[in-house]
């Protein structure tokens, strides 16, 4: 099998080796090169330490030299250069606490975590597959190198990143590595929460969020989002709902684009519902307020898992009002447009959408109709330039002073009265009306 590396890589690969070290490119790059898919990176491991390889270039950064890793830049493109290693003792379930460097391909190749990420490549040699990565991708499975439960141990992230590559490509997890992932998913505990948002996030903006429902029948989820398990475990008896709350949200994620917010608010748009759920004296579920307690949701959630602020402010927003309706007019569009916001109401439209295309088909058409009224609206208002904030008010708070106003609370709220009129009558959204009402 041949693999086409980049020239840079060529280079690199072409020096260590005219001196004498053995030297391939390695892990995701040569996987996904298989696949027919664009590394992100391009790694390479060698047989040279360290101080060897810098020896021989004129540009490195100890990226990692204690681990082996330096970076080499060619005309300013960077590329990570690893000494072949066998890890020590991990302490912590993600770090060894020392690595000793060797001379050998294969047992760098045995400290991977799976199969399809232990193979390296150069042109001289070809493809270097010691554990049946080949064949992995080929059958589609996820196994881990060696023994599951020893390489989980060594570093707990990788439970989540098995997920996550079957869940990027299409693929299935093999059983001996489930079983691995059973056994050590409480040492999840110990991977930092910026480590867990990341892998989450892969796995939510994948093709497959769906993969979601392995992690929870491996016992993964529990040990960061126990919110989801609580969702996946309760029933929603209500003509509305076919599914559990937790297989709804499944359904959701995989029916709407692959975008960082809009898969977080499917994600959480439910999972207040187990906390207010009642069942009325005729057996079917009501869910009352789930709205506002799914945002508490959220907003602690995703303070725990270390996101940043502004995905959390758009999360928080559209998992509130997710489940907001209003007549179909022009007027209460225009209100709604308000509420939620220029920018998120587009968002909500979508959030919407995949919410009701994910329950029964009871009054389906009659739901997707009444969206589709909003949304035909929402385009008018925004393509005539309707006004419905502040912003596009036809006075300001200095139009206000000049006309006789104290500065002070007394001019946002007069603003606020304001906008409430010209979200009533659009016309009256000139400067000489709108005095007329300060």
């Amino acid at each position: 099998m041949r693999i086409e590396l980049p020239d840079k890589v060529k280079t690199i690969i072409h020096r260590l080796q005219s001196h004498g070290y053995e030297a391939y490119a390695v892990g995701g790059c040569v996987r996904d090169s298989i696949l027919g898919r664009i590394p992100e990176d391009w790694d390479i491991t060698t047989q040279a330490m360290p101080k060897e390889t810098k020896a021989l270039f004129s540009h490195t950064i100890d990226t990692g030299i204690a681990h082996g890793t330096i970076t080499v830049f060619l005309d300013g493109e960077g590329f990570e250069v690893t000494t072949y290693r066998i890890d020590g003792k991990y302490e912590d379930s993600r770090h060894p606490s020392e690595v000793t460097f060797v001379r050998n391909l294969k047992e760098d190749l045995l400290r991977r975590d799976f199969t399809i990420n232990a193979m390296a490549y150069n042109d001289e040699v070809g493809l270097v597959d010691i554990f049946g990565g080949l064949e992995d991708i080929r059958a589609g499975v996820i196994r881990c190198v060696g023994d599951a439960y020893a390489r989980f141990s060594e570093d707990a992230l990788r439970i989540l990143r098995g997920v996550r590559f079957a869940a990027q490509l299409g693929f299935e997890i093999d059983g001996d590595t489930k079983e691995g992932m059973r056994l050590l998913a409480p040492a999840l505990q110990k991977i930092s929460a910026e480590r867990i948002q990341a892998e989450l996030m892969k796995i939510l903006l994948s093709a497959r969020p769906d993969m979601l429902r392995e992690a929870w029948k491996l016992g993964i989820t529990k040990e960061f989002l126990p919110e989801f398990d609580r969702a996946m475990e309760t029933e929603q008896e209500t003509p509305h709902h076919m599914y559990t709350v937790g297989e709804h949200i499944l359904h959701t994620l995989g029916g709407i684009r692959s975008d960082r917010v809009l898969r977080l608010v499917m994600l959480f748009h439910d999972l207040g519902k187990p906390e207010v759920k009642t069942v009325d004296e005729l057996g079917a579920a009501h869910f009352k307020g789930h709205a506002e307690k799914s945002r508490e949701i959220v907003k602690k959630v995703l303070k725990r898992l270390k996101f940043d602020n502004a995905t959390r402010h758009s999360v928080e927003k559209l998992v509130y009002y997710h489940d907001y309706r209003m007549p179909v007019t022009k007027k209460n569009v225009r209100r709604a447009i308000n509420k939620i916001g220029e920018e998120l109401f587009p968002l909500y439209l979508e959030v919407r959408r995949a919410d009701v295309l994910a329950q029964s088909i009871y009054m389906r058409k009659e739901k997707l109709a009444d969206i589709d009224g909003v949304e035909t609206l929402y385009r008018e208002i925004i393509d005539s330039g309707q006004c419905v904030s502040i912003k596009d008010l036809a006075v300001t708070g200095r139009d206000l002073i000049d006309a006789g106003m104290e500065p002070g609370r007394e001019i946002g709220q007069t603003l606020e009265r304001l906008l409430d009129l010209v979200i009533e009558t659009p016309g009256l959204n000139t400067k000489e009306e709108l005095l007329k009402h300060i």
